[in-house]
């Protein structure tokens, strides 16, 4: 017979762990405080091809004195292709970003442009694409995604709390929504501590997670609404019976996550290898996100529902109810 793992037993190493990433989340956050791509904030991006080499800091501290506003850029491989498919030649992609209230005029990208080309003559530079965000444009944007991740959250619970209303209903939606607040956090820590802008990525990984999170934590509420059946319906103890429900799917979950682990961590390499820093962005906290829905689903969502439904019944005793 297989063993049966005492996950309500550890419960509270599990809530130590989660608890201690969040305070460490929350010093980073207080200490390098939170970074809003100029999808949100307002700005401009202005995009350049280039060949060669460059002194990134000399050509920094250029573009920097063409404008008042504090400067960022990042530099990726760009391969230009033939039509023939063969390769033409090696260069690279400069995204120089401007941020501010304002967003930049065209007087200013042209003399930007004519700078980089007049200093680096020998480097090819060529503006292939520029945005700009307004703020309160940025705002409403923000306001959009933050009223998306609500909105999947109050249906996420809604929907659990009607399929499983066998084993609790809504303290099996309200733990489920725990669970995700876990997870979203995670992400939003990954991104504080690797110092990586809040944007259009934080918000979708955000929604992916919160999906596939949500599906690890129905497996094991199916299951626990089967075994309540097979092992003697209300007269189970919750405890035991999420253990053996957990320990039921925990090979399956495990193996999951591997497996979108496995897709992730190819795109990673990828985006890394080619400096791929958009990309990079959205599969790192994705990693996370993956880990710590398949954690919060078995580790925190689980255990919190049994410590609710104890608790429940510990009330309804000392009314005199009983067990129904």
């Amino acid at each position: 017979m297989k063993k049966v793992l005492n996950f309500t037993g550890t419960s509270k190493i599990f809530f130590s762990i989660s608890i201690a990433i969040f305070i460490i989340g929350i010093i980073c956050n207080c200490i390098f405080s939170v970074t809003l791509d100029i999808q949100f904030t307002g700005g401009t991006i202005i995009q350049y091809n280039y060949t060669g080499d460059i002194d990134t800091d000399a050509m920094k501290d250029l573009i920097q004195k063409e404008t008042a506003d504090t400067v960022s850029f990042n530099i990726s491989e760009n391969i230009t292709v033939g039509d023939d498919g063969n390769q033409l030649q090696n260069g690279y992609l400069l995204a120089v970003q401007f941020s501010g209230k304002k967003t930049i005029t065209p007087d200013i990208m042209s003399n930007l442009t004519t700078k980089l080309q007049s200093t680096y003559p020998d480097n090819n530079f060529k503006m292939v694409d520029s945005q700009s965000v307004e703020s309160s444009m940025g705002w409403k944007f923000f306001l959009k995604c933050i009223t998306a991740v609500a909105i999947a959250c109050v249906l996420m619970v809604i929907y659990v709390a009607f399929r499983f209303k066998k084993i609790g209903g809504w303290s099996a939606g309200v733990m489920a929504l725990v669970a995700l607040f876990h997870d979203v956090l995670m992400i939003y820590f990954t991104f504080i501590i690797l110092r990586m802008p809040i944007d259009s990525n934080f918000i979708a990984v955000t929604l992916m997670i919160l999906g596939y999170s949500l599906n690890d934590t129905i497996v094991i509420y199916d299951r626990v609404r089967e075994n309540r059946k097979l092992m003697g319906g209300k007269k189970i103890e919750y405890a035991a019976l999420f253990n053996k429900s957990a320990t039921q799917v925990l090979r399956r979950t495990i193996c999951t996550s591997l497996t979108t682990l496995a897709a992730i961590v190819s795109v990673l390499v990828f985006a890394l290898v080619f400096n791929i820093q958009s990309v990079v962005s959205f599969a790192l906290p994705m990693m996370i996100g993956i880990i710590s829905g398949c954690y919060s689903s078995i580790c925190i969502a689980g255990p919190l529902w049994v410590i609710w439904q104890n608790h429940k019944l510990a009330t309804q005793k000392k009314k005199g109810k009983g067990r129904k």
